[in-house]
């Protein structure tokens, strides 16, 4: 005789279209049942429309967290000996911060085991940028990361298939079913790999503006506040910045241009935006861990980070010495008059590296480690009729049409003493206690 379910998923997807809350036990079910297979995909998209248009109660993002956390296997990494400190980003043009900030807290005796995942769409992904080194290695067993975090002090790979599993399943549902967005939903899938990951401290970089995930800041502020929430809930010492994405972050986009512009920061150097924002991420998640006032500064400037970064990258099987790919095409756009660059919106940008082949627009497709952009002038800078204001790259010149396209109307050059549009400092904002 079949089992008889505790549910019916119809009678939940009715109360959550009707504004009824949902008990912990009927999310559970819900959860359970949808990744074994029992509760249909057609079902599950009819319930994320339901929490999309009428949302959840702070109870209920917990409970469906921790059901998701609940359908596969939980990290514990007590047994290092140390303090762990996790960085999650909501994703953006140029974003390329967790390449030198997982080497930066590291060095001060931090274990950072920093699971990421791959690009989709125009935001970049963590694992794309470092398979441009030769050698390099996404892929490692459970043991080569623990051996890691205790050797080196970090890791940045692939997340195991056992973490959330439920979440993968809901995830690709989301993504075509018009239910992204819905913060809820956002909250509990980054949150479900993240507690489940086993970190003891987490710090969100919450991005918002033109290139962002979430471009409204109050919308970004409300999904900053309910992870927070999530992660002190399941006790996970949790804060979060809210950062500017209206502007490129750095000077450059696409995988390999963003790995030569890390260790350019790891060397002391780099971009400031960028220098600025690993800087205020590390201490964040040094005074998470109980490492409040240690020189961050310092150690990017000494090459204490540097070493860092070399080891961790050799101990997956890359070379830090090798030579990065470089595109085989430029296309290089000049300023067509003397003037202050005044406009530079992220997200055009974002789509035209993409274009270029620097992502991906379904999971399977490969992506062209040397293609993107490198930006020549931010927002702000003085420029010159015929002077350059930024390089396309690309393996196939076909592609720069597009890319162009893209980029249309995207920057302006105006006269001195115009008003810079740039959305206002980086940091907007902390949550946490």
């Amino acid at each position: 005789m079949a089992a008889v379910e505790a549910f019916d998923a119809v009678d939940l997807i009715r109360a959550k279209r009707d504004r009824r809350e949902l008990t912990t036990a009927e999310i559970d079910w819900l959860v359970e049942a949808y990744t074994r297979g029992y509760v249909a995909d057609e079902q599950m998209s009819a319930m994320t429309m339901a929490i999309f248009l009428n949302g959840m109660s702070r109870r209920e993002i917990r409970d469906l967290t921790m059901a998701m956390i609940a359908s596969g296997e939980r990290m514990d990494f007590s047994g290092l000996g140390k303090p762990t400190s996790d960085k999650h980003s909501t994703g953006g043009v140029g974003d390329k911060i967790t390449l030198p900030l997982m080497p930066l807290v590291a060095t001060f005796g931090v274990a950072v085991p920093q699971l990421s995942g791959r690009g989709l769409g125009h935001t970049g992904g963590t694992l794309d940028k470092l398979e441009s080194i030769p050698g390099w290695r996404a892929e490692i067993t459970n043991d080569e990361m623990f051996a890691q975090l205790r050797d080196v002090g970090g890791v940045i790979c692939a997340a195991g298939a056992g973490l959330a599993p439920a979440d993968k399943k809901l995830y690709a549902l989301r993504d075509i079913t018009g239910t992204v967005e819905a913060i809820p939903l956002i909250a509990s899938s980054i949150m479900s790999k993240k507690i489940a990951e086993g970190t003891s401290a987490l710090v969100l970089d919450v991005k918002f503006g033109s290139g962002a995930f979430l471009q409204d800041i109050e919308r970004s502020r409300e999904l900053a506040r309910t992870m927070v929430e999530l992660g002190e809930d399941a006790g996970v010492a949790t804060s979060a910045l809210l950062t500017n994405m209206n502007v490129p972050l750095g000077r450059t986009i696409g995988n390999a241009n963003e790995v030569r512009e890390s260790v350019e920061v790891l060397a002391g150097g780099g971009p400031a935006d960028v220098r600025e924002l690993t800087i205020a991420l590390a201490r964040e998640m040094l005074a998470l861990a109980g490492r409040d006032g240690e020189d961050v500064e310092g150690a990017l400037d000494d090459g204490r980070a540097m070493d860092t970064w070399r080891r961790a990258i050799a101990a997956q099987g890359g070379d830090p010495d090798a030579e990065l790919p470089v595109a085989r095409e430029h296309h290089v756009v000049t300023a067509d008059r003397d003037g202050v660059l005044v406009e530079q919106h992220a997200l055009p940008f974002g789509i035209a590296a993409w274009r270029l082949g620097a992502g991906r627009a379904r999971k399977q497709d490969p992506v062209q480690h040397a293609a993107g952009i490198e930006l020549h002038a931010k927002p702000g800078d003085e420029v010159r009729a015929g002077q350059p204001l930024f390089t396309l790259s690309a393996d196939e010149p076909e592609r720069f049409g597009r890319a162009l396209e893209a980029v249309e109307g995207a920057w302006r050059i105006g006269d001195a003493g115009e008003p810079v549009q740039d959305g206002g400092p980086l940091i907007a904002d902390r949550i946490g206690r």
